[in-house]
């Protein structure tokens, strides 16, 4: 196994929905032990604490989209912390709601660039996050980040993208909510979409391999952004937007384990922990084990999770 310096990033992002409390995850993940399971796998671990926004003015009350000045300077701050990062280490990024991704993936595509290499992403979500600032009906912004970092479309007042990712560079895997306009936009590009049906009938292995083998074929730089709503609920229940059906554990290893063999993985997203909503610290020991799974851990040596005794 490969030494890594692991980078820990809190993104303590809680504006990109309504229902609060994902703020407190880049702590829950501290305290749940992230670092000592990364240190117990032989890799070096700095904490740099949590980002904070960039300013910005006051969001008001009463728009379309639900505090759009203040992601905007998450975006940015984001953006230069996962830049700055990427050139340190593996960068991994505490969250937060998936409105991180909007910086993380612009910052981690800005360094693949610099280096001449394309960037690819992973995303392990029920979720698409395909919508455009125009197309949401909700107006929670943490459903617009994959739209924002391949260039879909305008983001009026963001950060602009000047390395976007290639949609067929994208690969969502766990998909079982999909509103009806991303589902449309998404037959247009060369995105890769694996919903759970897919998964049910075919497997995670192989659409996950095939993913990689492209990575690796194209020497990419690989980003891994991980919701908790990748798994099902009833295994990780601290996330505000739950679908049932989804991964299971030994899934949701499988796919960490995989990642870890291909020695692909340049950074990663651990987002949508809502620390209010869980049991006993039982989704974020699911989060911190999955992350070690990742980076090395393998089933027989997995230490039993402190909330089943």
């Amino acid at each position: 196994m490969s030494i890594r310096h692991c980078l820990l990033v809190g993104a303590p992002v809680d504006s990109g929905k309504r229902r609060t409390g994902c703020l407190m995850g880049p702590d829950a993940y501290r305290t749940a032990g992230l670092a000592a399971a990364l240190e117990g796998l032989g890799h070096t671990v700095e904490d740099l604490g949590n980002i904070r926004p960039a300013p910005h003015a006051q969001d008001v009350e009463g728009g379309k989209l639900h505090q759009p000045n203040l992601t905007r300077a998450w975006t940015e701050s984001l953006s230069e912390a996962a830049e700055s990062a990427m050139a340190r280490g593996l960068p991994i990024f505490l969250g937060g709601d998936h409105a991180l991704a909007l910086g993380t993936v612009r910052g981690v595509a800005n360094h693949a660039a610099a280096l001449g290499r394309p960037q690819f992403v992973l995303w392990l979500d029920a979720h698409s996050d395909y919508h455009t600032l125009e197309s949401s009906d909700s107006g929670n912004i943490h459903g617009t980040p994959v739209s924002y970092f391949t260039n879909r479309a305008a983001f009026p007042g963001f950060p602009q993208v000047p390395h976007p990712v290639p949609p067929e560079n994208v690969c969502m895997i766990g998909l079982r909510s999909v509103d009806p306009a991303e589902r449309a936009a998404m037959e247009q590009v060369g995105i890769r979409r694996h919903d759970m049906r897919d998964i049910d009938e075919n497997g995670i292995v192989r659409p996950l391999t095939a993913f990689l083998k492209d990575v690796a074929a194209q020497n990419g730089l690989l980003h891994v952004s991980l919701d908790v709503d990748f798994l099902d609920p009833s295994l990780a229940p601290a996330v505000g937007t739950t679908v049932p059906g989804g991964a299971t554990v030994r899934e949701a290893h499988l796919v960490c384990e995989i990642l870890h063999d291909s020695g692909l993985m340049s950074s990663m997203d651990l987002v949508e922990l809502n620390p209010f909503l869980d049991e006993r610290g039982r989704t974020a020991h699911l989060m911190v084990d999955l992350c070690a799974s990742a980076l090395g851990r393998r089933v027989f040596d997995r230490p039993t999770l402190s909330y089943t005794t």
